[in-house]
């Protein structure tokens, strides 16, 4: 009972100076508002990128050739070399423990033609295994099989982008069209896929049989990459030394020279990003936080101007009996329960705000309640901080001075 009386003198307080109350609330509002807008975009930015990292298939580990540099937890390639060939992806599936699969690849942007229609998309020569690896599946037709690979077959299955761009509303299947010079038959299309974690759209290519791609088309011995699917996500991390000690003595690399290969676990690229998108969110919400300090600094100016405007009030509580307990409590709620309404209005404020971000830049939004309940905890805790001292302040009046004041 004693607390519902305080919370409603409380609130009485403050509802009697309204635009007052309002304009000390504001910059706690625009505190709490910017941190759970700023957590609500990066929570869901985060989970977007893992989705799209944990779309590029399970358990992978993705061997590139040449040298690479790291960036932002992603290895990007420094230089080129010709030394990875098919053969090494069937010796990573024989001779190493825990491989499921490893799958060859090779690529490059090629001008494609459909009767008077031609765009430019990426040509990927590959084995009928990595759709599997890539969780990615056919959407209409069939993807080809290693009859296919065997005789260098020109057929060829699309993605969903190259099907819009070149093919419009016309039906793919069967359709001869030109990769260069040299024709091939639609034989299936795949799933949508969406943008890879570099932004790039997965459904922007033509996938065709590896011997095809680098006999035929890009008259080439060796591959770009080697796409290795784990049988479990615990044995990632051995995989990955034993990959790379296999294709160095395969490529009889001496101690102490470079690789002239890369090998990128999956799990690594994961931890990079959730780390760097973490640091991202902290680092923008920490500049909300300094709004919040400016919020408790209108919160003390709010609650200075009230005990000096109710310093009769205050002697007249404490000539009928009141300690300078209840008077320090009583200011004290009245702190705490401003910030609570700056903080309630700035959640709403934070998370439609977020929202709206996402809506319209296509960003990735999830609602954080631990940031909430932080953002709300820090507010409260921050207006009680610097409502501490004009309620001290209070408690201190002397009965007979306070009633004595105009």
């Amino acid at each position: 009972m004693k607390a519902r009386r305080l919370l409603r003198a409380a609130w009485h307080s403050l509802g009697a100076h309204k635009t007052r109350t309002a304009l000390a609330a504001v910059g706690v509002t625009i505190g709490v508002g910017a941190v759970v807008g700023v957590a609500c975009i990066g929570e869901g930015t985060q989970r977007e990128v893992l989705r799209t990292i944990e779309s590029l298939g399970s358990n992978l580990i993705v061997v590139s050739a040449g040298r690479t540099r790291a960036s932002a937890g992603l290895q990007q390639r420094a230089s080129n070399v010709t030394t990875l060939l098919p053969q090494d992806a069937v010796s990573i599936a024989e001779q190493t423990p825990d491989v499921k699969a490893a799958v060859p690849l090779q690529s490059r942007k090629l001008e494609v033609t459909w009767e008077e229609d031609t765009t430019s998309t990426r040509v990927v020569a590959t084995l009928p295994a990595y759709p599997d690896l890539r969780n990615w599946g056919v959407s209409q037709g069939y993807f080809f099989d290693e009859d296919a690979v065997g005789s260098t077959a020109r057929v060829a299955v699309l993605g969903q982008t190259v099907v819009r761009s070149l093919f419009g509303d016309s039906d793919p299947l069967g359709a001869r069209f030109r990769v260069g010079r040299v024709p091939f038959t639609v034989i299936g299309v795949m799933e949508r896929k969406g943008l890879d974690i570099s932004g790039q759209d997965q459904d922007d290519q033509i996938l065709i049989p590896l011997t095809t791609g680098l006999r035929r088309l890009f008259n080439l011995t060796y591959v770009s990459s080697i796409y290795v699917q784990t049988t479990d996500s615990e044995a990632m991390e051995a995989v990955a030394r034993d990959v790379a000690e296999l294709l160095r003595e395969r490529h009889r690399l001496r101690d102490g020279v470079e690789d002239d290969f890369a090998v990128q676990n999956q799990a690594d690229v994961i931890a990079a990003r959730r780390h760097a998108g973490r640091m991202l969110t902290w680092l923008l919400s920490s500049i909300g936080g300094i709004s919040l300090l400016v919020g408790g600094v209108g919160t003390l100016a709010v609650m200075l101007i009230c005990v000096k405007e109710r310093t009769r009030e205050i002697g007249v509580r404490r000539a009928v009996g009141a300690t300078r307990r209840d008077i320090l409590v009583q200011f004290l709620v009245e702190a705490a329960l401003l910030s609570l309404v700056g903080s309630a209005v700035g959640v709403m404020l934070g998370v439609l705000g977020a929202a709206m971000t996402a809506r319209f830049t296509r960003w990735g939004m999830a609602f954080s309640l631990p940031a909430v309940l932080g953002a709300v905890v820090l507010s409260v805790l921050i207006g009680v901080v610097f409502g501490l001292y004009p309620a001290r302040r209070a408690s201190r009046l002397q009965p007979i001075e306070a009633l004595r004041s105009e």
